[in-house]
């Protein structure tokens, strides 16, 4: 198994970052620049495999001690986020990011997101935590919610990828299909609605939905919303209702082809590379194995390209157990919102506050996947 390693000093990363932040805002138009520019940011890119599978194996681990329903993954970011974050954070550099590699674990409850932040705190792991923003108990203006811990990696063994950083996201199922959803609906409105960005419709109907969700978690809620659940629960009816929320998020989902192979099945398969385009109403899925990493990155880059000038079409590398945990942990690129859709259903039925998940995890009725 060959791993990629950063081939190229920081500066010329860095160089290579404001290259395709530029080129992608229009301010520079040196295509031959901008290709040479991107194979020094795909090996940076790509050099954050080795840690970021380490990463993984060890919130796979962890999690599963804490919730043997926990979903993890792993994603390489996107061009297209890079250039965007990029053009977005003026004094960030590339070799500032700190989710260029990034892990995901999804717990069945807010407590169980807890115990396992906790177990992170208590353990003598050698790497440094450069970053830990806990987004419940002071959750965004947007509604954002859901736990952030940012590693430097270090090894005595692996030197050539010591203080590359690997941020892990920690959510529960409630926090995951909200952010999903604002995924999948800025994807189909073609709007930033993550980077706050977009309508304001759209944008106070997820800070409330929530807050609402907040609340069934016992958690802080989202500043901005309504303190009174009452007042809050009639609010969020009534974007609901003039967003047309279920009707128009359903025939997105329904409408969704999904291009399949006869090697989605292989129980060998570790790296999925998933291609959106919500214009074709389409998504692809091309597997690879474990060893196949540069291959799978390589792929990744082409594929990018090809997508770059194709509106709202969108790429991503994820290494899950299966194609169903690709679904479950990446719902947003099938334009798949059923889970929200029906948790804002059920919100919206009563005025009075819900019962409290406060079961441990293990013994918990809600399991939304």
């Amino acid at each position: 198994m060959v791993w990629a390693t950063p081939e190229y000093p920081k500066r010329w990363v860095n160089d290579a970052g404001s290259v395709i932040a530029d080129y992608s805002s229009g301010s520079f138009d040196d295509h031959l620049a901008y290709l040479d520019a991107l194979d020094i940011v795909n090996n940076w890119r790509s050099s954050h495999n080795f840690p970021l599978n380490t990463f993984h194996v060890g919130l796979k681990r962890r999690g599963k001690l804490i919730d043997r329903g926990i979903i993890t993954a792993q994603r390489i970011k996107r061009l297209s986020s890079i250039e965007a974050k990029l053009s977005r954070f003026k004094t960030m550099t590339l070799s500032q990011m700190q989710d260029i590699g990034g892990c995901r674990a999804i717990m069945r409850s807010a407590a169980s997101v807890k115990q396992l932040c906790e177990a992170y705190a208590s353990s003598e792991i050698k790497h440094e935590l450069a970053a830990n923003d806990d987004y419940i108990a002071s959750p965004k203006e947007s509604g954002y919610r859901g736990t952030h811990l940012v590693y430097k990696y270090f090894s005595d063994r692996k030197t050539d990828y010591n203080t590359l950083k690997i941020e892990i996201q920690i959510r529960s199922q409630l926090q995951h299909a909200w952010a999903t959803a604002v995924e999948t609906v800025g994807t189909l409105q073609q709007q930033a609605l993550k980077s706050s960005q977009g309508e304001r419709d759209w944008l106070r109907f997820f800070a409330l939905a929530s807050s609402a969700f907040a609340f069934r978690e016992g958690t802080a809620p989202v500043p901005g919303t309504p303190v009174r659940y009452r007042d809050l629960i009639a609010e969020l009816r009534d974007f609901a209702r003039s967003l047309d929320l279920e009707k128009r998020l359903q025939a997105y989902g329904h409408a969704m082809r999904f291009l399949s192979n006869p090697q989605h099945g292989r129980s060998d398969n570790h790296y999925f590379l998933l291609e959106m385009n919500p214009a074709q109403m389409s998504i692809q899925v091309t597997t690879f194995k474990f060893s196949e990493s540069t291959i799978a990155n390589q792929k990744y880059l082409e594929v990018e390209k090809k997508l770059k000038n194709t509106a709202g079409a969108e790429a991503v590398l994820v290494s899950v157990d299966s194609l169903d945990a690709v679904r479950k942990a990446y719902p947003n690129y099938f334009l798949d919102t059923g889970v929200f859709v029906q948790l804002i259903r059920d919100t919206t039925k009563r005025l009075s506050r819900p019962k409290l998940i406060q079961r441990s995890p293990n013994q918990l009725q809600l399991d939304l996947f």
